[in-house]
């Protein structure tokens, strides 16, 4: 036996998966086909600009993240909580926290005083996270409610004009999906985490992130090593094979459906523009979004990144960032994408210097009605598959995927 276990993947799921299984004890040999660790969560440094590979935020109010990970380690910067929209007449609205952003206070209360049926059909759709739940937790009190998309549950709801389109254009960013069919309990349990935390970047990129759980493994991480075949409990790939008591295939929906033959829900991608501006304005760390009615341009959201983290441009430099959803018959070309940005922003963008273009086809799970939050991780004869496919498509469900999957393996090898 080479180990214990072989985990497929060094993805969030895979690396977690791998220090649960090492901390009950068991030897772990992660395998990964990529230079570096950390699956989809990639960052390039780019004539001193940091960038990550689509654009991603670490929520630490996710539960398994402050289980897991050191946060403060690795130096969180943060966006406000809270949008900028564009109107159907030109103005932009701000829209915030109200607790978290103390200075978002009069401007959204001034959107809500000017459109209350409009906020009270919001609280109507967010009613499940405002009533007392003794003790329950979200997913309890989502239990048993009649399985909805996110678009049939603001319809129901009453929720339209500005706010719905605010909401709808938030949230696409967020789901990857510009047609509301996402679960609606799916949607809620984001919002909630977006309550609870203000999402951000670390000083070093996302990256950091998965190279803080890698750097915890006894046994290092077998690089640029793509695994082309499993068989039961062992792992080809060229003319290497690893055996173990248990395999683990830790890869992304695709990738694990040829590997294993499982089932895997469709994915849906994103293309993020990276541009250094000299002259950007200041957006006070808030993410831009198209709030009227009919958009002009595929942007879903758009910063100013260098704002809310410094560490991602040289001193005296900024760095901008939008990203649009991929799929048939979506025009995203960079000078497309430059010029809406650049219209939400209320700026010029003809200066704007492209740093680096990243399209990731495959950047999150479907979460279709009606919402399961726990598909199987064991396929038999010592074979486990996990991911955020597995449980939610967020750092959140990767990760809880990655120990709920070494949990099934320590029971299959006790």
């Amino acid at each position: 036996m080479d180990a214990d276990v072989v985990v497929v993947g060094a993805g969030l799921a895979g690396l977690g998966c791998a220090l649960a299984l090492q901390d009950a004890g068991h030897d772990v040999l992660v395998v990964e086909g990529a230079d570096a660790v950390g699956g989809r969560i990639r960052t390039d440094v780019v004539d001193g600009f940091r960038v990550d590979r689509g654009f991603q935020l670490l929520n630490p109010a996710y539960p398994e993240v402050a289980r897991v990970v050191d946060v403060d380690a690795l130096g969180m910067q943060s966006f406000a909580a809270g949008v900028v929209a564009l109107t159907d007449d030109g103005s932009r609205v701000r829209l915030g926290h109200p607790l978290r952003e103390p200075r978002l206070l009069g401007p959204t209360l001034a959107t809500g005083v000017r459109r209350p049926r409009e906020l009270a059909a919001v609280a109507s759709w967010l009613r499940p996270l405002l009533v007392p739940r003794r003790r329950r937790s979200l997913s309890d009190v989502l239990a048993g409610r009649p399985p909805r998309t996110l678009h049939e549950a603001l319809d129901r709801a009453g929720v339209d004009g500005l706010l719905r389109r605010v909401l709808d254009r938030f949230l696409a960013g967020v789901l990857l999906e510009d047609d509301g069919s996402t679960a609606d309990d799916y949607a809620l349990l984001l919002v909630w985490m977006f309550a609870t935390g203000v999402p951000g970047v670390p000083r070093d990129g996302m990256q950091a992130l998965p190279e803080q759980l890698a750097a915890r493994l006894r046994r290092p991480v077998v690089l640029g090593t793509r695994v082309e075949e499993v068989l039961g409990r062992r792992v080809r790939s060229g003319g290497t094979t690893w055996s173990a008591r248990a395999v683990v295939v830790a890869t992304d929906g695709a990738e694990a459906t040829g590997l294993t033959g499982v089932d895997a829900p469709p994915t849906k991608g994103v293309v993020t523009t990276w541009w250094a501006a000299e002259d950007a304005p200041e957006t006070g760390r808030l993410l831009h979004v198209d709030g009227r009615t009919r958009p002009a341009g595929p942007v879903v959201n758009c910063a100013v990144m260098s704002d809310a983290a410094p560490s991602y441009a040289p001193p005296g430099r900024r760095l901008l960032q939008a990203s649009a959803l991929l799929g048939p018959g979506r025009e995203t070309a960079e000078p497309v994408v430059r010029r809406h940005a650049g219209e939400l922003l209320g700026t010029d963008p003809t200066g704007w210097e492209v740093v680096a273009r990243h399209e990731v086809p495959r950047a999150l799970p479907a979460q279709p009605a009606p919402y399961s939050a726990r598909r199987p991780v064991s396929l038999g004869d010592g074979l486990h598959v996990c991911g955020d496919h597995r449980d939610t498509g967020s750092i959140q469900g990767a990760l809880v995927s990655g120990r709920r999957t070494a949990a099934a393996v320590a029971a299959t090898l006790s």
